[in-house]
């Protein structure tokens, strides 16, 4: 068995900000001593693994694991030092590797903040697998092991998988409170993997979102990240989350990014929050940020700088996994009719066009979407498209309605009507839009013509996941839960009737069961985000039988 690590291709805006958009639809624990400080006395003779273990990208011949070494006291995330670091790597069918089935070795280097991946193949498909990292020989130094991990191979392309259950996730900010959600996800060991949609870090200064009074445990570096090892020391910061470590040593994670791994409302050549005169070069932000991803994160590295690809799950279900900000145009203006200019892109047109043929090609019983902001529209203002069309062109307004969201599909409507005439035009089945950053917890259809549903057809569903931690209405008026927002939950329903739920002040995750008959997404939400051992508990459950292209409620999660 060999390790590999070749590079995989890809299988100033107007817009509001997303604070301001989640607003509108309706004492302080410091992380302590610099990271230095937190390593181990053992550290300064010997290496530690201070980050965890981790895995991600699977496939039914092997999967990709990730460790960060940590080889002298100073060498913390992003201070380049550190000398160079030969790592050991084990892989085996049982917790106590007595029977290994793979191994390898690679080197730690500063250049890549120390953190090293395994791409590991000639694993059996849909098996479970436990992995390690050492560090030092049987001398007198002795062995440095990391904590053991576990993670699993996917179906055979062609094999008829009865099931298969994600964990989903979106949203985590530091300041804003603990990780609870990954710990619960964790605990679920029957899960195949976990979906992450975005936003696993946050680049804001330390007191800026959440303000500084309600801010549980601060950022490092304390300043609005902007940097190559501004980045890495954030990423850092996150992986010596004890909730996060669980989640990654337990499933392998399958990761896309959305803004805030950036900037926010990041686009290709910009961000809301980022200056040019104070910050430097967008494009160099940019590819310091995917650097710094691509070093931290279980996801294979992309020549092409990007995240969309595919994991499939045998003849079940293929998940087609989309980069939503490395080629989109900047935002439009909030009711501005520029978003139905068919020149602006939220895909970009190499990825659009690696969509629709992968969704017409797949032969799997689902074809599951990864997307990091909502392909639903949701507008105010919707009319009868007989009225709507030609008021839209007098006004100059959005043709589908005044939208909430710019940021979202919403601003990019030429782009949604493409993918959304490809699936009618094919009669592509069963396709189901996952995704995050809304902060929120939606069950949708995604309709043909939103101004005439429920009359028209509906093309899709879409599940959307609230956040881990990141505020949402409740969070940001300083009010009781599911009390002000049930004002404006029934007011976008009232106007959006294709959308069928929505929880606008919960925290938690997804866990998505999928079968040859149904799709169904769990909601479950954590008891406060502020607290370090939050409970969890079901809230909903929306499925999508095969074949309807409709949500329904179930009254029930999956067992």
């Amino acid at each position: 068995m060999t390790s590999r690590n070749d590079a995989q291709p890809p299988l100033n805006t107007r817009a509001p900000s997303r604070r301001t958009v989640v607003k509108a639809a309706a004492a302080t624990a410091a992380l302590g001593a610099p990271l230095a400080a937190a390593i181990p006395a053992y550290a300064a003779e010997r290496p530690a693994f201070l980050h965890g273990v981790a895995s991600g990208d699977p496939l039914p011949d092997g999967v990709l694991l990730w460790t960060r070494v940590t080889p002298a006291p100073d060498a913390v995330p992003g201070s380049g030092k550190g000398p160079d670091t030969e790592v050991r790597w084990e892989v085996a069918e049982d917790k106590g590797f007595t029977r290994v089935v793979g191994h390898g070795s690679t080197t730690a280097r500063a250049a890549s903040d120390h953190t090293v991946k395994a791409d590991v193949r000639g694993l059996r498909q849909a098996t479970t697998y436990y992995f390690r990292f050492l560090v030092g020989d049987a001398g007198d130094a002795g062995v440095v092991h990391s904590p053991v991990g576990r993670t699993r191979t996917t179906p055979a392309h062609d094999a008829s998988a009865h099931g298969v259950r994600f964990g989903v996730v979106s949203c985590a900010n530091w300041e804003a409170g603990h990780f609870s959600p990954y710990r619960h996800l964790a605990a679920r060991t029957e899960l195949d993997a976990v979906l992450h949609l975005g936003d696993y870090i946050y680049e804001y200064r330390s007191g800026e979102y959440p303000s500084a009074e309600y801010v549980v445990r601060q950022h490092e570096p304390k300043h609005e990240i902007t940097t190559l090892a501004d980045y890495r020391t954030r990423h850092g910061v996150h992986k010596t989350d004890p909730d996060a470590q669980a989640m990654h040593a337990t499933h392998p994670v399958i990761a896309i990014w959305d803004d805030h791994e950036f900037a926010d409302n990041a686009w290709s050549g910009g961000a809301v929050n980022h200056s040019p005169e104070t910050e430097g070069d967008w494009a160099g932000r940019m590819a310091a940020a995917k650097q710094a991803y691509f070093e931290w994160m279980p996801v294979r590295t992309s020549t092409e700088g990007t995240v969309y690809r595919r994991v499939r799950y045998g003849k079940l279900a293929d998940l087609h996994l989309l980069d939503l900000r490395s080629f989109r145009s900047e935002q439009a203006g909030f009711g501005s009719g520029e978003v139905d200019d068919p020149d602006r892109t939220i895909t970009g047109r190499a990825q659009l066009d690696w969509l629709k043929s992968g969704l017409a090609a797949s032969d799997a019983a689902w074809k599951l979407v990864g997307t990091s902001v909502m392909i639903t529209p949701v507008a105010f203002g919707s009319l009868p498209a007989h009225l709507l069309k030609p008021l839209a062109e007098l006004l100059g307004l959005p043709g589908e309605g005044l939208a909430i969201n710019t940021d979202q599909w919403d601003g990019y409507t030429d782009d949604r009507k493409e993918l959304i005439a490809h699936l009618r035009d094919n009669n592509i089945r069963n396709t189901v839009f996952l995704t995050g950053d809304i902060h929120m917890a939606w069950a949708n259809d995604v309709p043909v013509k939103a101004a005439t549903y429920p009359l028209s057809a509906s093309a899709a569903t879409e599940f959307v996941v609230t956040s881990v931690s990141s505020d949402n209405i409740d969070d940001m008026l300083h009010v009781a839960p599911h009390t002000i927002s049930l004002v404006a939950a029934g007011a976008i329903k009232a106007a959006n009737r294709h959308v069928k739920w929505l929880d606008m002040d919960s925290h938690g995750y997804g866990v998505l069961d999928v079968t040859a008959e149904r799709s169904q997404m769990d909601y479950y939400v954590v008891s406060d985000r502020t607290d370090p051992e939050a409970t969890s508990s079901w809230a909903r459950s929306y499925r999508t039988l095969s074949g309807t292209q409709k949500v329904e409620r179930v009254h029930a999660p999956v067992r």
